[in-house]
């Protein structure tokens, strides 16, 4: 998905629920810090979405522009209704989202994960898409190690789960940091 579809969404969101702001939390939230990412980070074909001030019109999101929609079929992209509670993310992760409106959008908000944020909430939900997601996050140096780690360490999450995802974000960082020296040496 691109950036220009993700601001199709948000239009066409606004108009369904007479709503003019939107948390979007999936990974296509990484549009609002990347209005151009790789190839790989816009994948997806799905917006998770939901109206900020009007969690519950999420519904009809699903129901008017969602996945086997007129608009899915149209345009290949979709919305998908959510809630609040369908991400967990790190404390304060209010303060950091990262606005898009402009003329696209008919200055309907659209706000967006900040990519740290993003990157804890993704691989809190712990499935082979999302630990994906996060190692080409990394890899593209769209998140840093050790401000990731601090964002993982204020997830509502038991200790235990808390340590099992460090120990996978130092791992991950390790081979990252591997591979790039190695695409740096003379010798490759």
């Amino acid at each position: 998905m691109k950036r220009e579809d993700l601001e199709h969404i948000l239009r066409a969101a606004a108009g369904i629920t007479n709503e003019d702001e939107f948390i979007i939390i999936g990974s296509q939230s990484i549009l609002g810090a990347v209005p151009y990412p790789s190839e790989k980070l816009m994948e997806s074909n799905e917006v998770d979405i939901y109206p900020l001030n009007n969690p519950e019109l999420a519904d009809l999101i699903d129901g008017g522009i969602g996945e086997g929609s007129a608009f899915h079929e149209t345009f290949t992209y979709y919305a998908q209704g959510v809630g609040p509670e369908t991400a967990i993310l790190p404390d304060g992760w209010q303060q950091r989202l990262i606005i898009i409106q402009n003329k696209n959008t008919r200055l309907s908000k659209g706000l967006c994960l900040e990519p740290h944020d993003l990157a804890a909430s993704k691989i809190v939900a712990g499935r082979d898409k999302d630990w994906a997601f996060v190692q080409e996050m990394i890899a593209q140096g769209v998140v840093q190690i050790t401000l990731l780690i601090e964002r993982v360490k204020t997830l509502p999450i038991t200790a235990e789960h808390k340590q099992s995802l460090l120990g996978w974000i130092t791992a991950t960082g390790r081979r990252s940091l591997q591979i790039n020296k190695d695409k740096d040496s003379p010798n490759k």
